[in-house]
């Protein structure tokens, strides 16, 4: 399913206006992630510096991308109260702001008029949609990529509902 999807980074380096990105998981099992994660269960600390070697590849494509004039937002549907790893990836968005995106937090209770894809994306420019799919514990099982008219115009939809309605990082509290 993901042999034929490009990295992230690719795509955002082709990104010429916007990327989007729309998350509605509560729990994601990211490998990479899995040592870090349970650090900041024990200790509440997070590695934060943009620069370092575990989020370098990830702001250098923002950067570049938000260099570029490209527009890069990120909202995050959740249920409340929030799970750990919501609260742990609350404690690392400083990082992606101070990467160049821009993002929001809304609770899934504020959701539920809205027609949401039923898989987590990135939209591209308004074209070109990246779906994540994930098995139910939270581990990333593949990707594909959806050029069509309706699929692109119900991710575009449902992005701006959530983004509007949603709440700026430093405005939302996790407790």
């Amino acid at each position: 399913m993901s042999s034929t999807v490009p990295p992230i980074t690719e795509l955002l380096d082709g990104a010429q206006q916007s990327a989007v990105h729309l998350e509605m998981r509560d729990v994601y099992a990211v490998p990479k992630e899995s040592s870090q994660f349970q650090r900041w269960l024990e200790t509440g600390e997070r590695p934060n510096d943009p620069d370092s070697d575990y989020w370098r590849e990830w702001t250098s494509a923002v950067r570049r991308t938000v260099t570029r004039g490209v527009i890069v937002r990120r909202a995050r549907i959740v249920s409340e109260p929030v799970t750990d790893y919501i609260r742990y990836e609350h404690a690392g968005t400083p990082v992606n702001l101070a990467a160049g995106e821009q993002v929001r937090w809304l609770p899934r209770r504020r959701a539920s008029d809205i027609a949401l894809p039923g898989n987590d994306f990135w939209l591209f420019d308004g074209q070109l949609v990246r779906f994540g799919f994930f098995s139910g514990d939270g581990a990333l099982v593949g990707h594909t990529l959806d050029e069509d008219p309706a699929t692109v115009k119900l991710c575009a939809s449902a992005f701006e509902a959530v983004w509007e309605r949603a709440v700026p990082h430093e405005q939302y509290e996790t407790h």
